[in-house]
């Protein structure tokens, strides 16, 4: 067993490992006891795990009526070990039992979540399990009170634990019919639920290092993750806005309208909760939300995507490349080369899927349809694929009704979105460059 595991790199184990847990949730899922009327099919159930596992939302059937109070906690467990990975528990159940942690262990550790040479291990782990299990304890509390103005208090349990949990591992995952448009104009959940969605996000490498509560003490990663988030943020937040000032925020007051923006803004990159009706935005609106969706999380974190640090690396290489200047710089720390080609790889890789998948969904989704009948079919479509493969949740309502083909697509680009990245840049930096180099040749480009 262990020379089988040598022989893996940490990337592929990690990769099985989502496909092991996703297993064992479809067959959770498809058990009797799972679903309410016992109607719920296989594929069905594999969606779902899918999702859950891979911290997505994207739901074919409703969470709160179609699953009975054992499927969604199968849900909300495969939620909180995907979200935080499955080696963060195995290594941290390894370690509290005094099991001594090979190179191996360490290794996956560190591709998981981001873990940096340099940090000692325990107190990582601390950081990770302790501070997610705090971070969602404090957010259940303030959830709790302002459902128990709805509901009753051991429902409101419920729905802040659930809700808390889920936000904070960005999935998104919702037991309410509408998500959280009923609670628009409740400014305490809204903002929780940011608080919770912008702490899962960061990272725990950067949660492990805000401890330094100074900016410029902050590691280089920490340092781009913070600001590309507060880019994001704010430019999704101003543009959101704008957009629907006269649209889906019309009958808004001032206020509960800068708080929808925000809202909407933060839980578009990865988390998948909505207060404003996502098939209501305007074509504008939704090419925003399909551009923050596949930027994503952070790595290391508990949502999907392109990655934030990716995303700056390609625009500081655009930015240099215009100014001509030979070394790309961010925070006046020249980046690698093999750091610049991992982030190039990213993103070619998933625009690349988005692209291929969105193909065969127009095929499966819309056959033979002709142009002017299937627009809409199109814009729903690329949203779908944009909102999978970064592990997002939204949907404008094409979910439900995909086809078995449509679901599988759906279901490979989930995957994909949660480990493919990560996977794809580990796989390429284990190859061993060739030592010899071919002669090179000028040619034209551009």
């Amino acid at each position: 067993m262990n020379i089988g595991l040598k022989k893996l790199h940490a990337s592929h184990i990690l990769a099985i490992s989502f496909i092991v847990l996703i297993s064992i949730g479809t067959l959770l899922l498809a058990m009797p006891f799972s679903s309410r009327n016992n109607d719920v099919s296989i594929l069905d159930a594999a969606f779902t795990a899918t999702s859950a596992a891979c911290v997505t939302g994207l739901v074919v059937v409703d969470t709160g009526t179609q699953w009975t109070v054992w499927g969604q906690l199968v849900i909300l467990f495969l939620i909180q070990i995907g979200g935080l990975g499955i080696m963060t528990f195995s290594t941290f159940i390894a370690y509290i039992i005094g099991r001594r942690l090979g190179i191996i262990n360490r290794n996956l550790l560190e591709h998981s979540v981001g873990l940096g040479h340099g940090a000692t291990l325990g107190r990582l782990l601390f950081v990770i399990i302790g501070g997610t299990l705090l971070i969602e304890f404090f957010g259940a509390i303030v959830l709790i009170w302002r459902f128990s103005y709805h509901y009753t208090f051991s429902e409101s349990i419920y729905l802040g634990i659930f809700h808390s949990i889920s936000a904070f591992c960005n999935a998104g995952f919702s037991l309410f019919s509408s998500n959280l448009i009923a609670f628009q104009n409740d400014v305490t959940i809204n903002l929780t639920i940011i608080i919770l969605i912008i702490l899962g996000g960061l990272g725990f490498l950067v949660l492990f290092d805000l401890k330094k509560f100074s900016f410029r003490n902050l590691k280089l990663h920490s340092k781009i993750v913070v600001s590309a988030t507060f880019f994001l943020i704010t430019v999704g937040f101003l543009l959101f806005l704008f957009l629907e000032w006269n649209n889906s925020l019309a009958n808004f007051s001032f206020i509960h309208k800068l708080i929808a923006a925000l809202f909407q803004s933060v839980t578009s990159r990865t988390a998948g909760f909505n207060t404003v009706p996502i098939e209501s935005l305007t074509n504008s609106s939704l090419f925003l939300l399909m551009i923050l969706m596949m930027i994503g999380a952070s790595p290391g974190s508990c949502g999907g995507g392109m990655k934030t640090t990716t995303f700056a690396v390609v625009l500081a290489l655009i930015f240099s490349r215009l100014r001509d200047q030979r070394q790309v710089h961010i925070f006046k720390r020249g980046i690698p080369e093999h750091v610049i080609s991992k982030a190039i790889g990213i993103a070619f890789f998933l625009l690349s899927m988005v692209t291929v998948a969105c193909m065969f969904l127009l095929i499966t989704e819309h056959p033979g349809g002709l142009h002017s009948e299937g627009r809409v079919v199109f814009i729903e479509v690329l949203f779908e694929c944009f909102s999978a493969i970064g592990t997002v949740g939204l949907s404008m309502g094409l979910t439900p009704v995909l086809s078995t083909i449509g679901k599988m697509i759906i279901i490979l680009l989930m995957y994909v979105g949660r480990v493919g990245p990560v996977t794809l840049a580990l796989a390429i930096a284990v190859k061993k460059s060739p030592r010899l180099r071919l002669a090179e040749e000028e040619f034209w480009v551009g």
